[in-house]
């Protein structure tokens, strides 16, 4: 009973499977365990592989005929063994956007930040031509305007008093000696004394023991002894006249001969400083267009060209200073007020692509060319910038595809290698 009860256990398992093949074949329309759906074929262009369509047609770019694509479900994978083995530092497998190159004339520009600064061709000195004492000072603060002719210092030199007696004592007794006369006069003329001043002490026989010092410039007026300190030897910067501090000279002090006083400079010519990249160096020329506008003065433009262009780089400095002559007679311009410009370097005609699509490795810049559905690090050589988009001078053809966002494909941990070896 017990080897009969065995049997029914083994016997009655294999019945059920049996019904089971049987029931499945007898239903053509069941798809077998285990298979996949058939997807729908794609057809591309093989110039613009960006080109899919679903039925069969001419490639919208260039016309040419649609061809299936590689890859789909009836053909294996799009990701071949042989894709998956290439290095990782020179192939990058993404679905990352991607874009063609433009072939097109722009008028190129350069775009910079830069600031206003006082034109130092217009400053001036007025230092003391002999030494003495400070007797009387009718200037009183910094950026006080004044004026040629004005009246700026009174001063007590016994220099001055010496000279002026000598040529009082020649003029009442040594009259007729013309040639000492007017030598003694010359003196004076060359010590500061103005000719009105020397003909005032010949005729009234009395010496100026307050000789008043007339200024020969126009202008702002600043403190000396502050610029020197701004200006000083090993200073990166120049004179700082932006700290309104009150003037050094006062009444009592004593000088020397020769000693600078006060700066006279110009307000009404002023320097745009324009800092300009690297980069953008070699596309930069003399006499180039300028426009500028300032953040502070909503609606305001200049125009200008480009003056000056410095040769030297500074230290640490990675940028190059432009300068543009600006006239302010309105004096709506400030000093140290932030501005920006933009420098019309003329038209480009080339391939031109995103800046983001390229990376800057140093002296290698690479962008990352579509094959199928991987990425392979190019090396290009690139011309001028203009605005968002860069030209590509060397290492790229219309007909290729690129990523859009070339540093979301590289690894800053890594060495990018390109194709040859570079």
């Amino acid at each position: 009973m017990k080897k009969k009860m065995k049997c029914i256990k083994i016997i009655l398992p294999v019945i059920l499977f049996g019904m089971l093949l049987i029931a499945a074949c007898s239903n053509p329309n069941q798809a077998p365990v285990g298979s996949q759906s058939k997807t729908a074929v794609q057809y591309t262009c093989p110039m613009h592989p960006q080109v899919l369509e679903d039925h069969p047609g001419n490639c919208p770019i260039c016309g040419m005929t649609l061809v299936k694509k590689a890859g789909q479900a009836s053909e294996g994978s799009g990701i071949s063994l042989k894709t998956v083995l290439e290095p990782v530092n020179s192939t990058v497998i993404s679905s990352v956007a991607f874009a063609l190159p433009q072939e097109k004339e722009v008028a190129t520009q350069v775009s910079a930040e830069g600031y206003l600064d006082f034109d130092t061709r217009t400053f001036n000195n007025i230092a003391s031509r002999f030494s003495g004492r400070i007797e009387k000072v009718y200037i009183k603060f910094a950026f006080q305007k004044i004026h040629p002719g004005q009246r700026i210092f009174d001063i007590y030199s016994a220099d001055m008093v010496t000279a002026q007696q000598d040529l009082i004592y020649i003029a009442k007794n040594s009259s007729g000696e013309t040639e000492l006369l007017r030598a003694a006069k010359q003196k004076l003329l060359l010590l500061g004394m103005t000719a009105v001043q020397v003909e005032q002490v010949v005729r009234t026989g009395k010496a100026f023991y307050s000789l008043p010092v007339y200024s020969a410039y126009e202008g702002h007026v600043h403190d000396a002894a502050h610029s020197q300190m701004a200006g000083a030897v090993g200073s990166d910067q120049g004179p700082d006249f932006s700290r309104n501090m009150p003037l050094a000279i006062k009444e009592g002090i004593y000088v020397e001969k020769g000693q600078t006083l006060f700066n006279v400079v110009d307000p009404h010519r002023l320097w745009a400083i324009i800092k300009i990249d690297r980069n953008s160096l070699a596309s930069l020329q003399l006499n180039q267009p300028v426009k500028i506008t300032l953040p502070d003065l909503p609606g305001k433009t200049l125009y200008g060209k480009v003056d000056f262009i410095e040769p030297t780089l500074q230290q640490g400095d990675k940028t190059v200073s432009v300068r543009v002559y600006l006239d302010n007679m309105e004096h709506q311009l400030k000093v140290n007020s932030l501005i920006n410009a933009s420098i019309g370097t003329g038209k480009s005609k080339g391939l031109w692509i995103p800046r983001s699509a390229l990376q800057d490795l140093g002296q290698t810049k690479i962008i990352w060319l579509k094959k199928g559905g991987s990425y392979y690090a190019h090396s290009v050589n690139i011309g001028t910038f203009n605005g968002n988009e860069i030209q590509i001078t060397r290492g790229l053809s219309a007909t290729d595809t690129l990523a859009v966002d070339a540093g979301y494909l590289t690894d800053s941990e890594s060495f990018i290698k390109t194709k040859g070896h570079e």
